[in-house]
């Protein structure tokens, strides 16, 4: 009886097959239009998304174009000062302009580098070391100021490093 069992389940199962094997042809076109279906609607998803990030890149430039213009502005009234030869009216302007930038920037996260202390090869640049009294490694001058936004550095701050006490190097001879 197992045998007979054995072969009727074989019967049964080439019966699904066959069945299967019939049924998938009349089932592929609908599949084949949902795959391609689903493929354009990725596509569209690219590209909509492309242009959403464009418009997001748009808009924040716009901003901050609006920002800066009244900076330009007192730039302007700045120069016009100049023109007329009166320093303290310049020298006003500029620092209203120079107020201006530096609270837009801070803002929008952007701040200075601390350069006081020793040199730090993450956030300083070292142009130049040179002998002092201060300790070695330590920042001396700052040739240009550094910035970060948030935690990332922007613009390094370019340095002079205190070199070894020429003392301790006539010492050492």
């Amino acid at each position: 009886m197992t045998e007979e069992h054995l072969q009727q389940d074989e019967i049964e199962g080439q019966d699904e097959s066959q069945v299967l094997g019939a049924a998938e042809p009349s089932q592929a076109p609908p599949e084949d239009d949902r795959l391609l279906r689903l493929a354009a609607d990725f596509e569209n998803y690219k590209k909509r998304t492309a242009r959403e990030r464009q418009e997001y890149v748009a808009l924040a430039n716009e901003r901050l174009i609006a920002e800066l213009i009244p900076i330009l502005d007192d730039l302007e009234r700045a120069l016009a000062a100049a023109e007329e030869h009166q320093e303290a009216q310049l020298e006003e302007g500029v620092r209203l302009v120079h107020r201006s930038l530096a609270g837009l920037l801070e803002r929008h996260g952007v701040k200075p580098i601390e350069t006081d202390g020793q040199f730090d090869p993450h956030v300083h640049e070292a142009l130049l070391s040179q002998p002092s009294e201060a300790d070695e490694g330590s920042v001396i001058d700052v040739v240009q100021k550094g910035y970060k936004l948030g935690e990332r550095v922007v613009r390094p701050a370019r340095v002079v490093v205190a070199a070894p006490k020429e003392e301790a190097q006539g010492a050492d001879a």
